[in-house]
């Protein structure tokens, strides 16, 4: 990653300060990004006293003069930009018909507008630069969904919409932008953060915590990198020594009708009454494959 430009968004703490740091210690020249206060001066920081380079550039992801900002900055200072990290989040967790018009749009705006802001930026330019060039350029995009919009969380609405939606973007940036050398992948990490200090509670104290945001890091790291160029569109499951590539959704069954004649409820009730058959009926669009996964079991199957 020597010599290569990165912003990585959310990188006050938690996922996007050791995102931040992996990319450093792999030679990426960082702009960092977080909401003003988030303690970004401290990361910039750490990563020059290891050798590194990193700018802070503060400012709510959701603001189009941000993205703006973002690029600006990284044009300025390092004369361009080559990955981006999208990872600032924030939760509003209450189930649905508790959830205020507020909390459900500060979520979506936060994740997925966020997430689209600066990917907008980041591949007009590349775009603009390949058209410049007569060639593909080096892009890469790392955006951040979560298990929510696979198992449909039930206390988190906003947060399982705006995590099923980046999966989206990331799809439709692979396909729009593949022509012009970007590369768009999705990671759904697990990790100890103050974001998820509620849910996994406290760290172990006799051994190192297998589910810090330093195991999640290697793989972005990873993505963003030369080799990553391999892997678009693809979402990834990456926890404690886990790292798991989802396949795309799949037909569970397809039916037609005889006569290539139009449905009718009645032919309808008759082809499809069998299929649900779980009185009262459960959720079928739920992925819980990821949730046996084990670092003793999967590290037989790499």
């Amino acid at each position: 990653m020597d010599g290569r430009v990165a912003i990585v968004t959310g990188a006050g703490n938690g996922l996007g300060r050791a995102e931040a740091l992996s990319l450093a210690a792999a030679g990426a020249r960082l702009v960092l990004n977080d909401l003003p206060g988030h303690a970004l001066d401290a990361v910039a920081a750490e990563i020059k006293a290891a050798g590194g380079e990193a700018i802070a550039c503060p400012g709510d992801v959701g603001e189009w003069a941000t993205g703006e900002a973002l690029l600006a900055a990284a044009r300025a200072t390092y004369g361009g930009l080559d990955v981006l990290v999208n990872n600032a989040g924030v939760l509003r967790d209450r189930t649905i018909f508790n959830m205020t018009a507020d909390e459900w749009d500060l979520v979506l705006r936060v994740h997925l507008r966020g997430h689209f802001v600066t990917t907008r930026m980041a591949t007009a330019y590349w775009r603009a630069l390949s058209k410049e060039r007569g060639g593909p350029v080096y892009g890469r995009i790392v955006n951040t969904s979560s298990e929510a919009w696979l198992l449909g969380s039930a206390g988190q609405p906003n947060y399982a919409a705006a995590k099923a939606g980046i999966v989206a973007l990331t799809v439709a940036t692979a396909r729009a932008c593949a022509r012009y050398g970007v590369r768009a992948n999705a990671i759904c990490p697990r990790a100890r953060t103050t974001m998820t200090a509620e849910l996994m509670g406290d760290a172990p104290d006799d051994v190192p915590d297998p589910m810090s945001p330093d195991r999640v890091a290697p793989l972005v790291t990873y993505l963003a990198s030369p080799a990553g160029g391999r892997f678009t569109g693809e979402v990834f499951v990456v926890h404690s020594d886990v790292v798991a590539l989802l396949g795309p959704p799949t037909v569970r069954a397809a039916f037609h009708t005889v006569d290539g004649a139009g449905w009718t409820v009645d032919g309808l009730r008759d082809v499809l009454g069998d299929v649900a058959a779980d009185d009262p009926p459960q959720p079928g669009f739920v992925c819980e494959e990821t949730l046996p996964l084990a670092a003793a079991t999967f590290g037989e199957e790499r």
